[in-house]
């Protein structure tokens, strides 16, 4: 059955970072393209291949890219949303996304469930988008990032569990959903604002290492 499907592929062109004083790159300017890209596990997040996507630069090794962070999904229908409350038009890969999906509820994602898209490419959620200053930046909205996290449609980051290639109008089926998780927005709204709840995002097996350490931390 199939659950959604790819709308867009988007890598990014490696840019100056306007938030960061002491200058560096960002790849969150990501384009659609409309040849396939080759998709794999890239490794620890400094000291890796950085992002999942062959040819999608990463300026902040630091915060973003890594095996649990490998691609970031985001939906047409939440951007729609944001359309709507923003005013203006958002086309795909506005926020930094390398895939925008169609047709999938990305707020109710499971962390830990298992996407197979296209025949061989199987990707895993892990957690929502914590926006950055970098995301702010770009999008030029004031208190953007408190808006964003208030509204909790983050997408999702997502680890890979079988290399593959990913294409515009690759279908994407849910083929395994875990017995305890939650979903990623809850998890991201429990993180960001709800600190009493946080030993519920522990039930999920697939939470990040890096993350739970720090939810450990903060218990």
């Amino acid at each position: 059955m199939t659950d959604g499907k790819v709308l867009s592929v988007n890598v990014g062109v490696a840019r100056p970072n306007p938030a960061k004083r002491n200058g560096g790159l960002t790849g969150i300017d990501k384009l659609p393209v409309e040849h396939a890209v080759e998709v794999r596990a890239p490794g620890p997040k400094t000291t890796g291949l950085h992002s999942g996507v062959v040819g999608d630069p990463i300026g902040d090794i630091k915060h973003h890219g890594g095996n649990d962070q490998a691609v970031y999904a985001y939906s047409r229908e939440d951007y729609e949303w944001w359309e709507e409350s923003l005013g203006r038009s958002l086309p795909d890969g506005m926020f930094g996304e390398n895939m925008t999906t169609v047709g999938m509820d990305l707020n109710q994602t499971q962390i830990g469930e298992v996407w197979r898209v296209g025949e061989v490419l199987e990707l895993q959620p892990t957690f929502g988008r914590i926006p950055c200053s970098t995301f702010q930046a770009k999008m030029g909205e004031k208190q953007w990032l408190k808006r964003f996290a208030r509204e909790a449609r983050t997408g999702t980051y997502l680890r890979v569990i079988t290399p593959g290639p990913l294409q515009v109008g690759d279908p994407i089926s849910v083929v395994h959903r875990p017995a305890r998780s939650i979903g990623v927005s809850e998890a991201f709204d429990i993180y960001m604002h709800r600190s009493e709840e946080l030993a519920r995002l522990l039930v999920a097996e697939a939470l990040p290492a890096d993350l739970r350490a720090e939810i450990d931390r903060r218990l």
